[in-house]
């Protein structure tokens, strides 16, 4: 049996997912210990449809197991159970409500009291352990911007391009977003943190994306989501560069973070513009994209208040 009684159930899961077949059928009326074995569990079942497929091997196969779809969609609520977010109090009439709406919720929360200590007040070692934690704002930003416009067309779906186009590099190798991660990782020493090592709000922050990205009805609160990082991300960053300069890192390590300093106000806007101004005239896509905006920030509040606490940094600070 992969799930035996007092085992974790990602445990579980990770081995039957190495066999399928009858032992993925067991895990059909299996229980997760608690929220974090069930954040582990749906990482991996998500890992399925968006990890890099040369790291997955066989276990892709079992993408459409029915013990797996089954297993996904009651941890997917279970989690969303966990985000918290009223339904009732979401209502919004028309685009311009729900973009105001939006960048209210973007500009409540800009730069977290973690990142002012990241700026001003931490040490070497301290910075490269945040940013193994944090990860960067991207997160696989770019395959999620590319399931994001699945299905859409007219402004929103050129934009999304443009955004895209971006997360490329503009076309040339050397400025793709995640090849200026890799120069970071390599020029500070930062180290991959497995999931087993990360707390549960930086979990939950993950999952947030591919949950998002593996449901088709969840597209509307994916494009709040994305459109709500993107809209913050440049604040931060630039908070992020201010401490790589100040411990004198070297010039590796920052283009990553100037790059998203720069570019990601002119991405927020844009998205709000031409993304969420037209598909919010509907108002199925303007609760959804509301609902989103509210799901992220959530997530990222939880995390960098966890972050706070960890490194001492002022915790439940927050500027507006």
């Amino acid at each position: 049996m992969p799930h035996g009684p007092g085992q974790p159930l990602h445990v579980g899961l990770d081995r039957a997912l190495d066999v399928g077949g009858d032992e993925l059928t067991r895990l059909t009326a299996a229980r997760a210990l608690d929220a974090r074995d069930e954040t582990l569990a749906l990482l991996a079942i998500h890992d399925l449809h968006l990890a890099p497929i040369d790291e997955m091997g066989e276990r892709t196969r079992w993408q459409h197991h029915p013990a797996v779809a089954a297993l996904k969609g009651s941890l997917e609520e279970r989690y969303i159970e966990r985000l918290g977010v009223d339904d009732g109090n979401l209502v919004s009439p028309g685009a311009e409500e729900t973009v105001a709406a939006v960048r209210g919720l973007a500009g409540s929360d800009q730069v977290p009291a973690v990142y002012r200590w990241v700026a001003e007040e931490a040490g070497g070692d301290e910075l490269v352990e945040f940013l193994a934690l944090e990860g960067g704002p991207d997160g696989g930003f770019d395959d999620m911007v590319a399931v994001c416009q699945v299905g859409i067309d007219g402004a929103p779906k050129l934009e999304l391009a443009r955004n895209y186009w971006d997360e490329m590099g503009r076309g040339g190798s050397a400025q793709v977003h995640t090849e200026l991660h890799r120069r970071l990782v390599k020029a500070m020493g930062v180290r991959r943190m497995a999931r087993s090592e990360q707390p549960l709000e930086a979990l939950d922050r993950s999952v947030l994306g591919s949950l998002l990205a593996t449901n088709r009805h969840l597209q509307p609160e994916m494009v709040g989501a994305l459109g709500l990082i993107e809209m913050q991300a440049g604040h931060r960053c630039r908070k992020v560069v201010d401490g790589l300069r100040r411990i004198g890192a070297p010039d590796d390590a920052l283009g990553f973070y100037v790059e998203h300093a720069a570019a990601d106000p002119r991405h927020g806007k844009n998205w709000l513009d031409h993304v969420i101004t037209p598909l919010a005239a509907e108002p199925r896509w303007a609760n959804g994209i509301l609902r989103g905006a509210r799901w992220c920030v959530g997530v990222n509040r939880r995390f960098f208040d966890m972050a706070a606490r960890r490194f001492g940094a002022g915790a439940g600070t927050r500027a507006a």
